[in-house]
């Protein structure tokens, strides 16, 4: 209680820290006339401590590319790239767009794992969230409470150092990226979607309270009992509505290892089948539902696999030791690949033992037996690892660090996310997984994943939007497919947008509803008919206008311009 009674008074100091940094405010902000970002911005920082700006071509650059590496107009470049060194230094600079005579654009930036654009401030100015954790802030920016079973998070963390913090206590959140080295804000503000999704949901359906910096500059703690339309606006908002600076995660009991399961498949149908059989009707504490197989793995994911191998076909899932097929097992693959016209399926899961969590080795024993005489996988074809929970939910990094090695890491990545309805699957399958990818399979360099979610696990509060049909969201189950390529050869980059506008017009055609998850959209009226629909655009304009009346948030998403219409 003692420890608890010090943290909370830590964190109070911190706040007044921050606060005390931007005062006086009468003299800001300067004349309206000046509007520029960096006129502006060098006025702010005489009232601002250990704030930085940048304008250099080195500190522009930077802020101008992603992940995505696929967007270089100099008109997505900002002005400028504010450090800021708490949250209070975000406030003000927001307040200065405000001010002005026209408000530039502010955006977030985490790690920079946007893939087109989207954490882009054209003309105005990107802010370096990781400065937040670097610049000599008074309170840890990642601080466990053991008593109250959560983890503070500043929204610059990665999840890589949530988890490590959290297991030093026993403790771990519960649902999480496949990749560990995102920002807590920058997931949260889009969904923060993987395999464990279908039991607790994705990441915004595991928060307990945030603190936000909206985009009129004010500095709000929200939760569901407290500001709720703010905290529900803001998980998976996009950055429309606010940014990030704190998130309270509920943590668990944390297992020790993973039982790791690769099944293959010959066809969509027999994949999807098991993967439903493997989720429908799961509740947090339930392993058992109406189906035998219901809720023994806690951890579905599946993936395409075409003739195409090598390093970045395989790049995302890797045992860090090991692999999971022999030259032996991968020739049997590839004769039933042949067999199968060239695609197979694989049922990709894990079964969490070990640790402070209730399940034993012989548990994981038993459900991996009944797995493996229930599913209808291609017998004499399931691999299986046995690794630490460490290592399975930091697997993609190790892909990571080999594709660096390679030169690979650093290339575009023209990527594809889409939410299907379960009802639309297999006629997806068979046009796409058989059709539109296999066209051309110089495009296909790159994992493509197929698994579903259930829809009761997402708030339908929160902004982040799922697949619905004549306006009615009515499929319990739906699925994310995920076409994860990279552009390493001329003329790569362009197939693959070339495919993906196939991908997307085949579901127009087909008349197969779908959204993108973490969506892009060339004008606001693609956002609002393609991805919102009526009800739901209505309703994200609403909040719009109350949290950022100005547009200044996340411009580069290229829904909002200023002034907001």
């Amino acid at each position: 209680m003692i420890a608890k009674q010090v943290q909370e008074k830590l964190a109070a100091l911190f706040v007044l820290n921050c606060v005390l940094k931007t005062l006086p405010t009468a003299a800001w902000p300067p004349a309206a006339a000046e509007s520029s970002p960096v006129v502006v911005l060098d006025e702010l920082l005489r009232d601002l401590g250990n704030a930085e700006i940048r304008t250099d071509p080195d500190a522009v650059s930077l802020a101008s590319t992603d992940f995505g590496n696929n967007v270089s107009s100099p008109t997505s470049r900002p002005a400028a790239v504010f450090y800021p060194s708490c949250a209070a230094d975000i406030a003000a600079l927001v307040r200065a767009s405000s001010a002005s005579a026209s408000p530039f654009p502010v955006s977030a930036r985490g790690r920079g794992h946007s893939t087109h654009g989207q954490a882009a401030a054209p003309g105005g100015v990107v802010v370096d969230m990781p400065s937040l954790g670097r610049r000599g802030a008074v309170v840890d920016r990642l601080a466990v409470s053991v008593e109250g079973r959560y983890v503070d998070a500043g929204g610059e963390q990665v999840w890589a150092d949530v988890l490590r913090a959290a297991l030093a206590h026993g403790l771990a959140p519960r649902s999480w990226t496949d990749y560990l080295h995102l920002t807590v804000g920058g997931t949260l503000s889009n969904a923060g979607i993987s395999g464990q999704a279908f039991r607790h949901g994705p990441q915004i359906s595991n928060v307990l309270e945030l603190d936000v910096v909206t985009g009129t500059g004010e500095m709000v703690t929200c939760s569901k009992e407290k500001e709720a339309d703010l905290f529900h606006a803001v998980l998976g908002g996009l950055g429309q509505f606010g940014i990030i600076t704190r998130a309270r995660i509920p943590l668990f009991p944390a297992p020790a290892r993973a039982r790791w399961v690769r099944l293959i498949y010959a066809d969509a149908a027999a994949l999807t089948r098991d993967q439903e059989r493997l989720i429908i009707n799961i509740d947090d504490g339930n392993r058992g539902g109406g189906d035998l197989v219901a809720g023994v793995m806690d951890y579905v994911e599946g993936s395409v696999l075409t003739d195409y191998q090598g390093l970045i076909g395989s790049w995302r899932s890797q045992p860090p030791s090991a692999s999971f097929f022999t030259d032996a097992d991968a020739a049997r693959v590839a004769a039933l690949a042949e067999k199968s016209g060239g695609v197979l399926y694989c049922l990709e899961g894990a079964l969490y033992y070990g640790g402070a969590g209730d399940t034993s080795a012989e548990d994981a024993d038993k459900g991996l037996e009944l797995l493996l005489r229930e599913l209808r996988y291609a017998r004499g074809l399931a691999f299986v690892q046995d690794v630490s929970y460490v290592e399975f939910l930091d697997r993609v990094h190790a892909g990571e660090l080999k594709l660096r090695a390679a030169g690979l890491w650093d290339v575009p990545h023209p990527w594809l996310n889409l939410f299907l309805p379960r009802s639309r699957i297999l006629d997806f399958a068979a046009g796409v997984f058989h059709g539109v990818l296999r066209r051309d399979d110089r495009a296909a360099v790159g994992p493509v994943l197929v698994y579903p979610m259930n829809r009761a696990k997402w708030d339908p509060e929160m902004s982040a939007v799922l697949p619905f049909s004549g306006g009615v969201d009515e499929e319990e189950v739906f699925y994310t497919v995920a076409v994860l390529r990279s552009a390493v050869a001329d003329g790569d980059l362009r197939r693959m947008e070339e495919q993906n506008a196939a991908v997307t017009r085949f579901c127009d055609d087909a008349g197969i509803p779908y959204v993108q998850y973490l969506p892009y959209y060339a004008t606001q009226a693609e956002w609002a008919a393609r991805h919102f629909g009526p009800g739901r655009w209505a309703r994200f304009v609403q909040r719009k206008s109350k949290y950022d009346p100005k547009a200044i948030l996340s411009r580069g998403q290229k829904i909002f311009s200023y002034p907001l219409a």
